[in-house]
């Protein structure tokens, strides 16, 4: 008891203690005070050790000064030293100012060519604001801090994504930088029904996020909903859109993804105008659109720049490479131990004759196959790209024919794990092309002990799990199911544009016409 008595006669004696967390917390939301030098002092202690945080002072009058504070190498300082520091200097605006009001109506005519000017009054406002490239203005005798908009960082313009890309279709991707981004869309969709609602979030990285929608066609259930999960995320750092989709997301243990990213901003606006919403994060090239469907992870983007009739025939092409992904290997392991008499008899003493100095069954044979396919994909991706392509070629040649050779593995079993692995390339998006490489190896384990009845009762509780998805309410396997043969006409084909009238009525309330009917081509003969 002595000691705390002691420690409170000190603390009332004027002695200063160290500040708890909940003090410095309040002292950074103190006002800003009319001297400069009290607030540069604030300012100082809150950039302590900060190399690159610039504080340049300009003497007015003598008794009266302005500090200018920004971080050097996010500002652009060469609009800064030629729109406002040389002004103030060299044509002597400073020196003709007798009165405070006057400094800041001449700053702020200054600070007309900038693009974004705001006024804060808390020392954190101004912190903030610095740290998010701007330039911050304190001047003598004023209690509040211009902070102008004057980015200049490095950035990357846009380019083609290598990730989605395309033979006809634009040629621009997303970048780095969130305006950049929201310019891709607003360029695209010009209509003041496109929102773009902010905010930020990390406690230390201070995230700026975006979500788009237009009004009108997107439910609004769903962009309430969207804001709602966005605004309860309470997370130190957000470097990518990946951290703000596992915190949104419907089912976090479902092998399926429920979100879509892209990096294309022509999938973005097709989205938006479909009723779904978009989240766009800054410091990354990856776009969010949510609501997603099965069949929206197995359309791309070139789908809708070519003919229907191509097209349609490319889908049905990756249905079957979507199967082939997922139960090829089974079916193999299934027939060759337990259903040897479904193979015809010449194929099945060929498959014979290469399995019988096979030391392994069929089921650990497979997955020592799709273990080296898998470790071979996953060194092609780390390793430089000059390297890269050549070592999983090589890798899958040698090793593929050095295991033959020695009798590890049989030559079928070779040519079914290639298979799979082509035809799950077919897959337009690699999150879902991820969920069937897991769902490969249970299908496995169950084709290897039960057999056709493994692979039966693997395959129906995949589509049970499906059903029962919801993506932000949408049920994942959305528009299958309906009584309205026409809603299906952008799943399993894609009709021609001439036909394709209503928007997906599961994604928006009001607003479904799309296209006026009526506008089939019929070329008059002469």
């Amino acid at each position: 008891m002595s000691f705390f008595k002691k420690s409170i006669s000190r603390t009332n004696k004027g002695e200063k203690l160290n500040p708890t967390k909940s003090q410095t917390t309040v002292m950074e939301k103190h006002k800003l005070s009319s001297n400069v030098s009290i607030n540069e002092q604030n300012l100082r202690s809150q950039f302590e050790k900060c190399s690159d945080v610039e504080f340049r002072t300009i003497p007015i009058n003598g008794k009266d000064r302005m500090l200018i504070l920004y971080v050097d190498g996010l500002c652009d300082t060469k609009i800064l030293d030629e729109t406002i520091l040389k002004p103030l200097i060299h044509n002597g605006i400073i020196e003709k100012l007798n009165f405070m009001d006057k400094y800041r109506q001449n700053l702020r005519q200054l600070l007309i060519p900038v693009a974004k000017v705001k006024m804060v009054t808390t020392i954190q406002e101004v912190v903030n604001s610095v740290l998010m490239a701007n330039v911050a203005f304190l001047i003598d005798g004023e209690s509040t801090a211009f902070i102008a908009e004057l980015k200049g960082f490095e950035k990357r313009g846009p380019e083609e994504p290598s990730s989605e890309a395309v033979i006809r279709g634009p040629r621009d991707g997303f970048t780095e930088t969130i305006r950049i981004n929201t310019s891709l869309i607003r360029r695209r969709i010009r209509t003041p029904k496109l929102k773009i609602e902010s905010m930020t979030i990390g406690e230390q990285t201070k995230t700026d996020v975006a979500i788009l929608y237009i009004e009108g066609i997107a439910k609004e259930t769903v962009i309430e909903e969207v804001q709602r999960r966005i605004k309860h995320i309470q997370i130190d750092s957000v470097l990518g859109s990946g951290y703000i989709e596992e915190f949104i997301e419907d089912v976090p243990f479902s092998p399926f993804p429920q979100i879509q990213n892209t990096e294309r901003p022509d999938v973005v606006c097709a989205g938006l105008l479909e009723g779904k919403v978009a989240i766009i994060v800054d410091n990354t090239p990856f776009v969010l659109i949510l609501p997603m469907t099965f069949w929206g992870g197995l359309q791309a983007a070139e789908d809708y720049y070519e003919r229907f009739i191509y097209t349609t025939f490319v889908r049905w092409i990756r249905f079957a490479l979507l199967n082939i992904a997922l139960f090829l290997p089974s079916l193999y392991v299934a027939i060759t131990t337990f259903h040897p008499q479904l193979i015809p008899t010449n194929l099945l003493l060929s498959v014979a004759a290469a399995r019988e100095g096979v030391p392994f069954p069929a089921m650990i044979e497979a997955f020592i196959m799709e273990f080296m396919f898998e470790a071979l994909r996953e060194a092609g991706i780390r390793l430089p790209k000059s390297v890269g392509s050549a070592v999983s070629i090589v890798g899958a040649l040698v090793i593929g024919q050095a295991a033959v050779e020695a009798g590890i593995i049989s030559a079928p079993m070779v040519i079914i794990v290639s298979t799979t692995g082509i035809a799950s390339f077919g897959i337009p998006r690699y999150n879902l092309g991820i969920a069937y490489r897991l769902l490969r190896f249970p299908l496995l384990i169950l084709a290897g002990l039960l057999g056709f009845y493994g692979i039966i009762v693997g395959a129906v509780s995949i589509l049970i799990h499906l059903v029962t998805l919801r993506s932000f309410g949408t049920p994942y396997l959305s528009p299958i199911g309906s009584k309205k043969p026409w809603k299906l006409k952008d799943v399993l084909i894609r009709a021609p544009w001439w036909s394709m009238n209503e928007r997906p009525t599961f994604l928006v309330e009001s607003n479904t016409e799309r296209i006026p009917k009526g506008q089939q081509p019929h070329p008059e003969r002469g």
